[in-house]
């Protein structure tokens, strides 16, 4: 490792910061024992605050791994069984399908393995029954997969699992989370409601419509976003508010085997370890899927991880236990997502000397690139596949519904070269996504009826209009 880390840290990041245009940023790392946390920019640029180490941000997704592991103590207190169907604690559970409601178990909602239209993200009020009324809405939700056998990532299901935790603890979900890991691990800067957050320094998030130019942050066209909060209804998936500090307290428990920083034990250390062990494969956001937990390795080095995206703010936690690391990084624009990206590489490569090994990319000729050619659909986007120069270029189409069902689309990114490295993988080589990977899914049949790329399955279809 260099000399001075938090120098070299806060150097990088604003070197990002300046490429993407991105207002405000704070990273944590923490690398055998020692701690760097540099905060840089601002809270929000129309009414702009330094960010500091007690600013909050929208966690995102990161929070279905808290929701996970508040899960693993219910399961160690004998409350909750991971492999039991979902309708012992929620009878009246109903999907279109019904078979895989009634099969369904709490571990498919862990692993994104239901199967089920996961990105629906339907406001149903602010009361105590917001969980309750959005998973009696699941009637309607279409299955896109049979259950268990297609990996796409489905917020729903966190929503669901949300409920089923309420509803074994007896208490609001919220409720649950702040006694089993807010409390215990002294997050005392971690949070749900807006309204706790509202007297605390806090950012927005920042939508930049303008993907192509890279010179200068002055270059983009920057907007506020809006909505700030997330319903109540997607908490359990997506909805912790935090502060870098609180985060790095977080991975602490991941990375010393279920004990917080007073050396009390939370979990035990099998549960840390089956969350950090394969369920399933998943060959997209990552190789494999623990519980909750991306698995993969960059180098030598095992890492599990979690992004985050809600309106506007990208976060990002990446942990490698057998080498006491965690990387923490918290944005406010949506091109946070590649500041994240180049950010977790030069980390993993400057604490721990691992480097990302790029795969062997294989020319296709126009024939064979043939059958992959068409237009695929998913609930948040619609994506083109076209032939490029020996790969193929994706063309994602953004159709809205986030944060709220309603919402209207965003700014439509710029196509995405792709390359093969395997049969039906292939890996994104420029742009906003780059470094993305996606994978083309056949039927039982040897017939392409999917490609899954952004962790979702988008199924073949003739394009509209």
């Amino acid at each position: 490792m260099f000399n001075n880390p938090l120098t070299k840290l806060t150097e990088r990041t604003q070197e990002l910061m300046t490429q993407t245009g991105v207002p405000g940023v704070a990273v944590g790392v923490r690398h055998q024992g020692t701690e760097y946390v540099a905060t840089l920019g601002i809270t929000n640029r129309n009414h702009p605050l330094p960010v500091d180490e007690n600013t909050l941000f929208q966690i995102g997704s990161i929070s279905k791994t808290m929701t996970a592991t508040v899960a693993m103590r219910l399961v160690e207190q004998g409350r909750l069984d991971l492999d039991a169907p979902v309708r012992r604690y929620l009878p009246d559970f109903r999907l279109q399908d019904e078979a895989a409601a009634a099969n369904a178990s709490v571990r498919h909602l862990f692993t994104h393995t239901g199967g089920w239209l996961g990105d629906y993200f339907a406001d149903t009020g602010k009361g105590d029954d917001a969980l309750a009324r959005y998973v009696a809405n699941m009637v309607q939700l279409p299955q896109l997969a049979p259950l268990g056998t297609v990996w796409s990532y489905n917020n729903a299901a966190f929503s669901l699992a949300g409920r089923v935790i309420e509803v074994v603890a007896g208490q609001p979900f919220e409720q649950v989370m702040q006694e089993l890991l807010f409390v215990p691990l002294g997050m005392n800067m971690s949070f749900y409601f807006t309204g706790d957050i509202m007297t605390q320094r806090f950012v927005a998030g920042h939508i930049m419509a303008d993907f192509t130019s890279r010179e200068h942050k002055s270059d983009y066209d920057i907007e506020v976003a809006t909505p700030w909060p997330l319903a109540r209804s997607a908490h359990a998936a997506g909805g912790v508010i935090a502060t870098v500090r609180d985060m790095l307290r977080y991975a602490r428990l991941h990375l010393d085997r279920g004990t917080a920083a007073d050396g009390a034990r939370l979990l035990g250390a099998d549960s840390i370890a089956a969350m950090q062990s394969q369920q399933s494969t998943a060959a997209d956001y990552a190789e494999v899927m623990g519980i909750s937990w991306m698995l993969g390795k960059t180098d030598w080095v095992r890492t599990i991880s979690h992004g985050g995206a809600t309106n506007g703010q990208i976060a990002q936690l990446v942990l490698a236990p057998d080498h006491d690391f965690a990387l923490v990084i918290l944005t406010n624009a949506n091109r946070g997502r590649e500041l994240t990206r180049d950010l977790s590489n030069w980390a993993l490569q400057s604490f721990l000397g691992a480097m990302a090994t790029p795969p062997t990319l294989r020319t296709l000729t126009p024939e064979a690139l043939q059958p992959y050619l068409g237009y695929y659909t998913a609930r948040l986007t619609d994506v083109e596949v076209t032939a490029g120069d020996g790969g193929l270029v994706l063309q994602s189409i953004p159709k809205g519904g986030f944060p709220d069902k309603d919402s209207p689309a965003g700014p439509t990114p710029p196509p995405a070269p792709s390359v093969f490295f395997e049969e039906d993988r292939f890996i994104i080589t420029d742009g906003p996504s780059k470094e993305g990977r996606g994978e083309f899914i056949r039927d039982q049949h040897g017939t392409i009826r999917w490609v899954r790329v952004g962790g979702r399955i988008h199924e073949r279809t003739k394009r509209q209009g």
